[in-house]
């Protein structure tokens, strides 16, 4: 089962793998037309009521495969208003074919296809990524085939119908088939229709490798104001100044609005030269102790995650006063380096992503594989055994939760520098404001390997991490 969200990540995904959404729409028409074929003899009349979009296109598509029938293709709306170039060809192909179409350019040309006649009505107006009341013509035209005796095949989702929910708001189409693709989508389960999961050739890579379109989804209202989109807060330093500067500057680099660092009085300033653009809280002594906590409670109460672990070192003091924090606090947090130690024993109601190496996933009480796959399999029963989200940092990046896997594959060996772990922290701080722990997690590593692959192509083997933070822009806007 998959959510409308996660599906159109994976029509972009399985396209970066090569697989065009062209390639799939033809699996697509081609799978309802045999759907169509089941519910109506060769002969019969069979008209397709189809929107601007993709789901329209997918019905075109199908036009082609039912040469045997009687086939009426509307189109609800201009052929110029056809939304996407894949769609827009699909039509043409029908124009070149000689195959018999209409434009329903007003609801009152509904009564021409005469569909109380047709013996099957394809139902291609609106798919999976469009929610809310259906607008006219759609709406006219749902009211139509639902005021028919005829069996109604619905192409992806009944048009109206909320595929994640099943609800709907206002009138939509009463199907008697869906014909899904991929995968069931999470509101046709409460719908009272007979339905077909057709496999149109996306390939278990486009979910499992995380890919551009796992990016989608981040622009912003014009009406923002500050801090809507992320108010940050770093615990770190003490034996080391540049870790939390790096994760602070990733976050900001990463859309983070806000990014304060608790760090200990004797390198507040060395963090805060590093960045003009960075809120710094300062505690007493040289490094995090548990008499800190209470103070740092209090500033993290305040924001919507917090990073703890950069350069804070692993002094017995500085590791009690971390599990203390971990007990207190119930937000969110990504926990790296020293601190995840920590994690496995600790009794915390947080929402937690843990970032370590392998070295550090052992220590922490998991277990590695030169195989990527068996590491996979090791690292999701590990994560399943703390009850935390675990990124683990190699070749192939592990992210892993009770529920799912996933791996990411950006990045390169010019990475082995120090501190790209520390811009891969404050990325997935970042996103994990406003995100889910998994996806955060997920998208982090894709996006953080991304910006080290641009790094590589201008510094070759003489990155540093401060290039992974110049380029992290790029991979943001180019794979949006």
């Amino acid at each position: 089962m998959i959510s409308s969200d996660r599906m159109a990540a994976v029509d972009v995904n399985a396209a970066a793998l090569g697989i065009p959404r062209k390639q799939l729409m033809e699996s697509s028409g081609n799978a309802v037309a045999r759907v169509v074929r089941s519910e109506a003899d060769p002969g019969s009349r069979i008209v397709l009521v189809c929107g601007r979009g993709n789901n329209g296109g997918d019905a075109f598509v199908t036009a082609r495969f039912l040469s045997e029938y009687d086939i009426e293709t509307a189109l609800l709306g201009r052929p110029d208003a056809i939304g996407t170039q894949i769609a827009r060809e699909n039509w043409d192909a029908l124009q070149a074919a000689d195959l018999s179409t209409t434009t329903i350019t007003d609801t009152s040309y509904l009564d021409g296809l005469d569909l109380e006649a047709a013996d099957c009505i394809v139902d291609a107006m609106l798919g999976t990524g469009v929610t809310g009341a259906l607008r006219e013509p759609e709406a006219s035209a749902a009211r139509a085939i639902n005021a028919t005796d005829t069996p109604v095949v619905s192409v992806d989702v009944p048009s109206g119908v909320d595929a994640d929910t099943g609800a709907a708001d206002g009138v939509a189409v009463e199907a008697d088939h869906v014909v899904t693709f991929h995968d069931t989508k999470r509101g046709l389960e409460s719908l009272d229709t007979q339905l077909t999961v057709a496999d149109i050739g996306i390939p278990e890579a486009a979910e499992l490798f995380v890919g551009p379109g796992d990016v989608r989804g981040r622009k912003r209202a014009a009406e923002s104001h500050k801090g809507d989109h992320g108010e940050l807060l770093v615990i770190g330093g003490g034996p080391y100044t540049g870790a939390p500067a790096l994760a602070a500057q990733a976050a900001l680099r990463a859309g983070a609005d806000l990014v304060h660092v608790s760090c200990p009085e004797t390198v507040a300033e060395e963090i805060q030269g590093y960045s003009e653009n960075l809120i710094v809280h300062p505690f007493d002594g040289q490094r995090l102790t548990p008499e800190a906590v209470d103070a740092i409670l209090d500033l993290a109460g305040e924001m919507d995650a917090v990073i703890c672990g950069p350069g804070l070192g692993s002094h017995e003091e500085t590791l009690a006063a971390v599990e203390s924090f971990l007990e207190s606090f119930s937000g969110r947090g990504v926990i790296d380096a020293d601190a995840l130690s920590v994690v496995p024993e600790v009794d915390t109601d947080a929402s937690l992503i843990c970032t370590p190496h392998q070295g550090e996933l052992v220590k922490m009480g998991g277990e590695t594989d030169d195989d990527w796959e068996r590491r996979a399999e090791l690292v999701t029963e590990f994560a399943t055994e703390i009850g935390q989200t675990l990124l683990v940092k190699g070749a192939y990046d592990i992210i892993a939760d009770s529920e799912e896997t996933r791996v990411s594959r950006t990045g390169n060996p010019g990475m082995t520098v120090g501190g790209t772990g520390d811009v891969l922290a404050g990325v997935v701080g970042s996103l994990f404001t406003n995100r889910e722990p998994r996806t955060s997690a997920a998208v982090g590593a894709y996006l953080n390997g991304r910006a080290g692959d641009l790094a590589f192509e201008d510094a070759a083997y003489g990155l540093v991490a401060t290039d992974l933070i110049d380029w992290l822009p790029e991979p943001f806007t180019t794979d949006e």
